[in-house]
């Protein structure tokens, strides 16, 4: 906590967020200064480097490593696997000293970002406020995570945010012990990974003349060029950054469908026999391109190339293949895609999809790496791109998996709904539930004045109330197979980061708790209890310079603005309501 002046007591838990598993206070202050010492224990160093980088910064203490002499006051860092799993940790305050004790080095660090939150806002700032004085609440707490998988997905393809954006971004979701960042690297709209072997993949594929200003349905057009891309340093540097932080990187390429910008950059990748009425360049629109992938032998080995050098840029055991939205109308009209079929054996073109994502799962597999992709994967012939999950078997969910001849370790995003997730796990593979229904953070967040009406409404307390694991599973042998949740944002109108601050924060928040404390069943949860948390928390991200949706509502600089010359609207919303749950 923090002061000026007179100092006084200090709220006892000053809205934790997330919400620790156990948390007493005892009714005791201890006052740090330039005496105050930060003491690593074995294991624990790169969490001490972290956390005294940012507490020196915000509160212009020196927070030494301990000398000779015992310190009147400490910071003690420890890692101790008796404490519990590698993420666990506790945190225990006296008048003398403050006590993180892991059970890993992860474990370390998240109980140091406990800690910061006890010192109060301006310990998240980059400068010290002239008269702070700090000191903790004396406290006992006890905390860990409810799932291993607590994800956000950052599409940076339909607008490319640039890597101080990321690291940003990372730094944020560390602050809210989040531990997997999956990168959206590539679609229709542009490729933003460089690939040294395939340098058409960034000279051409990473550019578009002009976008579409607003969601799918608006008429304007932003007449100015966007594009950019991360070279292979700059995606270690992210991976690095992130790694401190124990956060892993999860990187996605998506195949065989969104792929107009690869197939704009190598034309001969794509469905040659036949006509699309697209053009050739990477594609301006938002929605599902009709262009796709011909899943020959050159398109195969094109893509072993372009995984090869992935590879070595991600050492994450997960790989995301997309697998999501391909449209078969091109397929369906191509000689040369039913000649394939037949070649591989195939029951018809529908089956290039799935064959062509096993391929890749076995590819994987072979080189100790797991394929995880949209529930789309699942589907042995998809029946529409983007509709609602139907499995193989309708009369066996259980069979789909098998039936799309994935390896068993290939991971499920179950996206459209449960359904996907549900089938996955009692297929015995491993589910990341994202549904859209109640965590894709490019939806509005009430209705009238938000920014751009994008499909349902999705507030703060929907976030809060969304349960990852679904009750069929819970206490069942499937249910270990749900990892965990990740929030997903499109950018199809996030231009910059101002807008996807706006639109992942305060929800990024409650989907933070969802995912790391032990709630109660959806309809129990205290929305009330968690606002007043949150209220403690605002301040927080506005020292972060976080420019999250006010609770009452958009600044007016947050409201959409038609570019100067401008008119119409800026799109609607998706017909129909969203299923419950």
């Amino acid at each position: 906590m923090t002061s000026s002046g007179t100092e006084n007591a200090p709220h006892p838990l000053p809205g934790l967020l997330p919400a620790p598993r156990a948390a007493r206070a005892t009714g005791g202050i201890l006052t740090l200064d330039d005496a105050t010492v930060l003491d690593a224990g074995e294991g624990a160093g790169p969490a001490a480097r972290l956390l005294r980088a940012e507490l020196t910064a915000a509160t212009g203490l020196p927070l030494d490593p301990p000398g000779a002499e015992a310190p009147a006051t400490a910071i003690r860092l420890r890692v101790d696997p008796a404490v519990g799993g590698p993420e666990d940790y506790t945190l225990v305050v006296t008048p003398h000293e403050a006590v993180v004790t892991g059970g890993g080095s992860a474990g370390v660090q998240h109980g140091g970002h406990t800690l910061r939150q006890l010192l109060g806002s301006p310990a998240y700032r980059r400068a010290p406020l002239p008269g702070t004085r700090w000191w903790l609440p004396t406290v006992e707490i006890e905390d860990g995570p409810r799932f291993g998988w607590r994800g956000f997905m950052l599409d940076v393809s339909r607008h490319f945010m640039p890597k101080d954006g990321v690291l940003r971004y990372l730094d944020l979701l560390a602050a809210h012990k989040m531990n997997v960042f999956h990168l959206h690297l590539t679609d229709d709209q542009g490729w933003r990974v460089e690939i040294r072997s395939k340098p058409r993949l960034t000279e051409q594929g990473a550019w578009r003349p002009r976008s579409r200003f607003g969601h799918r349905d608006s008429p304007l057009w932003d007449e100015q060029p966007h594009g950019g891309f991360y070279t292979q340093d700059d995606l270690r540097e992210i991976v690095a950054y992130a790694a401190d932080r124990h956060i892993t990187v999860v990187p996605e390429i998506d195949i065989p469908g969104h792929s107009q910008a690869t197939i704009a950059a190598y034309p001969e990748l794509g469905v040659t026999d036949v006509p699309d009425g697209t053009g050739t360049e990477v594609w301006t629109d938002w929605g599902i391109s009709p262009r796709v992938l011909f899943p020959g032998e050159e398109t195969v080995r094109f893509f072993e190339d372009v995984f090869s050098e992935l590879l070595e840029i991600f050492p994450g055991e997960f790989v995301h293949l997309g697998g999501d939205e391909c449209p078969r109308d091109q397929w369906e009209r191509s000689p040369a895609a039913a000649a394939r079929a037949a070649e591989l054996g195939l029951d018809g073109v529908a089956d290039l999809q799935p064959w062509f994502i096993a391929h890749f799962s076995r590819w994987l597999a072979e080189r100790g790496r797991r394929l995880i992709g949209w529930d789309e994967i699942l589907e042995s012939a998809p029946e529409h791109a983007g509709g609602p999950f139907r499995p193989a078997d309708p009369d066996d969910p259980a069979a789909t998996a098998v039936a799309a001849g994935l390896d068993s370790g290939a991971a499920v995003c179950s996206w459209r709904g449960y359904a996907g997730g549900l089938a996955a796990a009692r297929a015995g593979h491993d589910v990341v539930m994202c549904p859209e229904q109640q965590v894709y953070l490019d939806y509005r967040q009430a209705e009238g004045d938000e920014p751009f009406p994008i499909a349902y409404v999705r507030t703060l307390h929907d976030v809060y109330r969304f349960e990852p694991m679904p009750p069929e599973l819970a206490g069942t042998d499937a249910g270990r197979h749900v990892l965990g949740a990740q929030a997903n944002l499109w950018t199809e109108v996030v231009r910059d980061r101002r807008r996807a601050d706006y639109q992942a924060f305060p929800r990024l928040c409650a989907f933070a708790e969802v995912v790391w404390s032990s709630l109660p069943p959806p309809a129990e949860r205290d929305t009330a209890e968690f606002d007043r948390r949150m209220a403690h928390h605002y301040p927080r991200l506005d020292a972060l310079g976080v420019e999250y949706r006010p609770p009452g509502g958009p600044h007016p600089w947050q409201r959409a603005q038609l570019p100067e010359g401008m008119t119409g609207t800026l799109g609607r919303p998706r017909d129909g309501a969203p299923p419950a749950g």
